[in-house]
């Protein structure tokens, strides 16, 4: 079963025919049309950013109800087609919560990354969130909001615009680390009044209440806390005003994917192991495709219709093209 917002892989191959030649993998995906990094360049009106959000958080609900953290959400591991569909991609630094897997700070990309990664404290499932919020915040303002040079630089700038985080916070730091956040300069930050003016945002939808500069405003100032503990939470951000007006029970709540089987990344193995491992695994991949090709074929046999279907043509409305 493929969940909406999360790219789906169709099929896996390799062109060599033994375990001992085996030296490539082709992994097949839903052919999309541009990445986040495209789009943010774009004059968006709230209807599309909206939706794109929502999208971004239904599928980072259906991860973390598996059990996955993503750790690398950006603008390029987010793709979209004309119509405003959106999926999740490039799953190479999510591990599975609350396992034995080392949970190391060195994840996200650094201007997505949140205050909890940087400091070593840590983290949980709205580590992703506080990257959703930089992503909405670049759609604002068509620029990266922390643009750090490196992990201390990049701290700076969160404390800049955001301000110096409460004593709770620094007691929560290792001892170290809070000693050096302590002994920096103090920041008061900005209201997001100012880093996100009114001038930033699109005109005020006529159609859905919710979709303004100030309830756009507010749902940042909910994503974008530097304590994890204040941070909205997924279902929270699903719930706000700005992003329930697109609120489909059944896309929410989709039934989640299994468990992911992470004993297999656990295990300690040489490289001619991990080499047979993943070489069954796309013959799985190939046997699935030969067999449902094999089907189609036999379908097309008894077919006594031959009109070839008419393609569609994608309008671009958010949400016009939605499964329910």
């Amino acid at each position: 079963m493929f969940l909406l917002m999360i790219i789906g892989l169709l099929n896996a191959f390799t062109p060599q025919k033994t375990l001992e030649d085996f030296q490539d993998v082709y992994l097949v995906m839903e052919l999309m049309d541009a990445n986040l990094c495209q789009v943010i360049q774009m004059d968006l009106d709230h209807e599309r950013m909206s939706y794109l959000l929502y999208q971004m958080l239904c599928g980072i609900k259906h991860l973390h109800s598996a059990g996955i953290i993503h750790r690398d959400l950006k603008p390029s591991n987010i793709v979209v087609k004309a119509d405003c569909t959106l999926k999740i991609l490039d799953f190479g630094l999510a591990r599975t919560a609350g396992t034995g897997f080392m949970m190391t700070p060195y994840v996200v990309t650094r201007y997505y990354r949140a205050p909890e990664v940087i400091l070593g404290m840590g983290y949980k499932e709205n580590v992703d969130i506080w990257s959703v919020g930089c992503i909405m915040a670049e759609l604002i303002r068509g620029g990266v909001l922390f643009p750090g040079t490196d992990h201390i630089d990049q701290w700076n700038k969160i404390i800049q615009q955001l301000g110096t985080p409460s004593q709770d916070f620094m007691c929560r730091l290792q001892p170290t680390v809070r000693s050096y956040v302590e002994n920096r300069p103090r920041f008061t930050g900005y209201s997001f009044d100012i880093l996100f003016a009114d001038c930033m945002f699109p005109s005020d939808s006529r159609e859905h209440q919710g979709l303004q500069a100030s309830v756009a405003r507010d749902l940042l100032s909910k994503m974008l806390v530097v304590d994890p503990e204040r941070r909205i939470s997924v279902d929270e951000a699903l719930m706000h005003p700005y992003i329930n007006v697109w609120y489909d029970e059944g896309e929410v709540n989709a039934p989640a994917p299994g468990p992911y089987d992470h004993s297999v990344d656990e295990r300690e193995h040489s490289v001619e192991e991990w080499k047979e491992l993943i070489y069954e695994e796309v013959k799985k991949y190939e046997n699935k495709d030969n067999q449902m090709t094999n089907a189609m074929q036999n379908l097309s046999d008894g077919a006594t219709n031959d009109t070839a279907p008419k393609e569609g043509v994608a309008t671009g409305s958010p949400g016009q093209n939605r499964h329910r």
